[in-house]
Formats: C-alpha cells, sequence, structure tokens
C-alpha cells in the first residue's frame, strides 16, 4: 500500500427484525460523518417513525454539537418516506436545502443532520445500491461529492503514464480556502461545510470532462489538467480564483466571504505522482505566504 492510499473502513450490517407492517428495502447509509465506525453504515427503515438524534433514546444516535437531543424523523406515509425536522436548533438539510418542516424523500436524497449525512436508498434493488454505495464512497468525498485523495493518486499517476509516452503536457493545481478556520470559528461548522460544498460546485462547473477535481483533503482540493501547458493552468486558476472570490456565499443569512490560493506546476522529470502534488503544494504556499488570493506558479 502506498503512501497515499487510504484504508477502507469495513462496517457489519446489522439488520433489525421486519415490522408489522412489513418488510422494507429502504434505509440510510451514513456518507459523511466525523464518528469513527459510523460511515458506511446502514439502518433498514423497518419502523415509523425512525428518529435521528443526540439522545440515546433515538433508533440513529448521532455526535455533535450541532445535533440536538431529538433532531428529526422519518416517517412512512403509505408507500413514502418523509424527513421531519423536530424543531432542532441547527436544522435538517435534504440536497443541501433546509427542510422547512418536512420534506418527501426520493431514492438517492442526502439528508444531512449535524455534520452527519445520510443517504436514502429505495426501491426493491435497494441492496444492490447499498452495495453500489459502499463502493463509491472508495473514490468519491461524501461532503462535496466530487473525488477523494484516493481516486486523485490513482488518475494522476495513469495521467502521467499517459503524459509521458504521448509527450504531452501535464499540469496540476492546488488550492485551499483562506483563513478557513476562521470561516468554521466565525460562522460556525455547518457553515464550513456549505463552503466546501458551495466551493466544489463552483469549480466542477468550469473544469472539463477529462479533467479529475478531487477534494486532497480538509479545505485543500487538487485539479489534474492533462495536455494542458503552465500557462493554461495558470488561466484556469485565475479564472477559479475571480470566480470564487466573486460569488455570493450565504448561510442562513449570513455572507460569508471566500477567497482561495491556488499552486499550479507542470511535470517535468517527476517520478511519481507524489512529486508533481508536492511541487504544486509549495506554490500553493507560496501563494499564501505572499499574501492568499494569489495564484503562484
Amino acid at each position: 500500500m502506498s503512501e497515499y492510499d487510504e484504508k477502507t473502513r469495513v462496517t457489519q450490517v446489522v439488520q433489525a427484525p421486519p415490522s408489522d407492517d412489513g418488510p422494507s428495502n429502504d434505509c440510510l447509509v451514513v456518507i459523511y460523518t466525523a464518528e469513527p465506525g459510523l460511515l458506511g453504515k446502514r439502518f433498514v427503515l423497518d419502523r415509523s417513525p425512525l428518529r435521528v438524534g443526540r439522545g440515546a433514546d433515538n433508533h440513529i444516535v448521532l455526535e455533535g454539537d450541532s445535533v440536538s437531543r431529538r433532531h428529526a424523523h422519518f416517517e412512512r406515509r403509505t408507500t413514502a418516506w418523509y424527513a421531519v425536522d423536530d424543531g432542532s436548533t441547527n436544522g435538517t438539510y435534504l440536497n443541501e436545502e433546509q427542510i422547512a418542516r418536512e420534506a418527501l424523500l426520493t431514492n438517492g436524497d442526502r439528508i444531512k443532520v449535524g455534520p452527519s449525512i445520510l443517504k436514502f436508498l429505495s426501491g426493491a434493488d435497494a441492496e444492490a445500491k447499498y452495495h453500489e454505495e459502499i463502493y463509491r464512497m472508495t473514490i468519491v468525498d461524501g461532503l462535496t461529492q466530487i473525488h477523494n485523495k484516493r481516486y486523485l493518486f490513482e488518475a494522476l499517476e495513469k495521467e502521467l503514464i499517459r503524459a509521458r509516452r504521448y509527450e504531452r503536457d501535464l499540469s496540476v493545481l492546488m488550492f485551499d480556502i483562506d483563513f478557513f478556520k476562521r470561516i468554521n470559528d466565525q460562522y460556525g461548522h455547518l457553515a464550513g461545510d456549505h463552503v466546501l460544498r458551495e466551493l466544489a460546485r463552483i469549480v466542477q462547473d468550469r473544469i472539463r470532462r477529462d479533467e479529475v477535481f478531487a477534494r486532497y483533503g480538509g479545505e485543500e482540493f487538487v485539479i489534474v489538467l492533462p495536455e494542458t501547458s503552465l500557462a493554461g493552468a495558470v488561466a484556469l486558476a485565475e479564472n477559479l480564483r475571480e470566480r470564487v472570490g466573486t460569488h455570493g456565499f450565504s448561510f442562513q443569512g449570513e455572507q460569508i466571504p471566500v477567497t482561495i490560493s491556488i499552486g499550479c506546476a507542470l511535470l517535468q522529470d517527476d517520478k511519481a505522482a507524489t512529486d508533481l502534488i508536492q511541487r504544486a503544494d509549495e506554490k500553493l504556499y507560496q501563494a499564501k505566504r505572499s499574501g492568499r488570493n494569489r495564484v503562484c506558479s
């Protein structure tokens, strides 16, 4: 296992006996959480209501200061499931939108309770969807829905080999959010999560299909640019920096100023993907040391 590989958590799936209403194929899968051992866990929707919150008497117990003791519940009405907020302090979110009171769930919906995200899987093939989701979690970041660090390095190694074989350019951008800790401290971690998701969406809308965009960790991101010169990489970086800086980030009625610093590197005599990433990272820190909200190459 190389230094950039991440260990995949293996979780034991325990299903409760079906309720008197009959067995349910519908379930919730934890796709993002800060709690060790909870990632990938499946909760079968075999009862109604099924409650979630910080209190030990809930069916799904989630930790976190932003989770209320009785935060929300899932309720079955005929053949449909609803997510219902129980007057929580910090709200319940469905696909990044705060639930006013309740919302109908459809297959693939993401429900955010505090720092954790659960995905709703429904239908006769929910079992197969669950296993697909477990695989997806090995290559996709649950919060931002872009690729993760593991996928990034696998893709970059392939692009590095291809660039050398055909003598093509290969560039990498590495960027992070300026003063991200300050955002978390001033506006709260839920706002910080919102900024990360919104930033990922802004960048994803700008890059091409053959380019790889991934969350490197925390507030750091990487873009792999095949067949792109350093000048082309810098031009894209400046465009992204401007887009982020002029975007109106807003969470629960508060405007959050956000800027990014970006480092650019072009494939040279790098022996491995880690070498190219490290040079981009050095340029990123140069951008931060020289004042932030800028591009260095």
